[in-house]
């Protein structure tokens, strides 16, 4: 019994480590200052404003929490029409050397920044993709894929609490700018999310005989507000040259959480794609109902679908502790027969956690900052 009751727990674990989330400085957006690719290497676009009324920006310079750029607006085609829009209908090359042309040059606060562009509500994401997150959470046997089905919310959006564990994740998304066909690789734009999860729920769901499979992954990870991205939209010239520079940062209150290269990932995004066509037809549970992976009925991953890369080491979760075996074991021995040990030992860990207040609790701000992407301030709310 000790034997399976460790490895439920191991497994738990496993399923839990899942989670970054964005932290760095207590939002100091006026003071920010992150470096900008130059045209080059790509085109960098910013949002003031949602829908008709929107204000799209080719953004040059972002310092001292100030972004400055060109104006777009007479080069979109309709009210509203934003980057991806712009990007498919100019082309790369025709809209770099319009943005060089332009001297329609704007200065906005970059806490006025809204959401960079518009997104779907269900995304593929990978869990255990980073080597070191996957050893913090004592999780074997490599990387796993589940969906994520929440509406994405602005880089300055309040995340509600409620009565879970809250964990962050900071990762790395591709956001297909149109339909990616069957064997089709890694393509579009990218940003900064902030994969936010319920770690109760999660471990409450999760099957600790087969944590890979996903399950109770979406559950824990799809509520509203789980999805914050960055303010700032990237569409590289050259999408793997681009990925190979860039680091993830992610702070808690100021203080730093989490740091790797993007590049440290196990999968990278032609193989997480790969591996995604390889589950089209997988279908995990999601409160009671079905969820699968966004694919269109020819195969295609749908345009404006984040594509998750993982999170690295640093999560508030890093395993379950000895003490959760040895006390969720005793409870199953002493009556606790009609539960699993499993059952016990997470119970064990979701309130020893919240005695000890280890994740995080309204007032908490989780930050991100990555140079060339962007900014995330999101304050943690009951």
């Amino acid at each position: 019994m000790m034997k399976i009751g460790l490895r439920a727990g191991a497994c738990l674990a496993l399923a839990v480590s899942l989670g970054i989330v964005v932290a760095q400085s207590k939002g100091s957006t006026v003071t920010d200052t992150i470096a900008i690719a130059p045209l080059d290497d790509a085109l960098t676009f910013a949002r003031v404003g949602d829908g008709s009324t929107s204000q799209l920006i080719a953004v040059q310079g972002f310092a001292n929490g100030r972004v400055k750029g060109v104006d777009l607006s007479t080069l979109q085609a309709a009210p509203g029409e934003d980057a991806i829009d712009l990007v498919n209908r100019m082309g790369y090359a025709q809209l770099k050397s319009a943005i060089e042309r332009s001297t329609i040059v704007v200065d906005v606060a970059a806490a006025d920044l809204g959401m960079p562009v518009s997104l779907r509500d269900k995304h593929i994401a990978v869990g255990t993709n980073y080597p070191e997150h996957a050893q913090e959470s004592t999780v074997e046997g490599g990387p796993f894929l589940f969906p994520k089905f929440v509406v994405p919310t602005g880089h300055r959006a309040p995340v509600p609490a409620g009565n879970g564990l809250l964990d962050y994740e900071v990762e790395f998304c591709l956001v297909t700018m149109n339909p990616i066909a069957a064997n089709g690789g890694a393509e579009g734009g990218v940003m900064l999310c902030n994969d936010v999860t319920n770690r109760a729920t999660l471990l409450r769901n999760v099957d600790p005989n087969n944590p890979q499979s996903g399950k109770g992954f979406t559950s824990g990870k799809s509520a509203p507000g789980y999805l914050p991205v960055g303010n700032l939209f990237v569409v590289p010239r050259d999408l793997k040259a681009f990925v190979s520079g860039l680091t993830l940062q992610l702070s808690v209150n100021g203080e730093e959480r989490q740091r790797a290269a993007v590049t440290e990932w196990l999968w990278d995004l032609d193989e997480i794609l790969r591996q995604s066509r390889l589950r089209r037809d997988v279908v995990w549970a999601y409160w009671g109902g079905e969820a699968r992976l966004p694919f269109t009925p020819d195969g295609a991953v749908p345009s404006r679908t984040l594509i998750l890369a993982g999170t690295p080491a640093g999560t508030v979760f890093n395993g379950l502790a000895w003490t959760d075996y040895v006390f969720g074991i005793l409870d199953w021995l002493f009556g606790g027969w009609d539960k699993t040990i499993a059952h016990h030992v997470v119970e064990r860990h979701i309130a020893g956690a919240r005695l000890e207040g280890r994740y995080l609790k309204p007032g908490d701000t989780v930050s991100i900052r990555v140079d060339r992407l962007g900014v995330l301030d999101n304050k943690i709310v009951p």
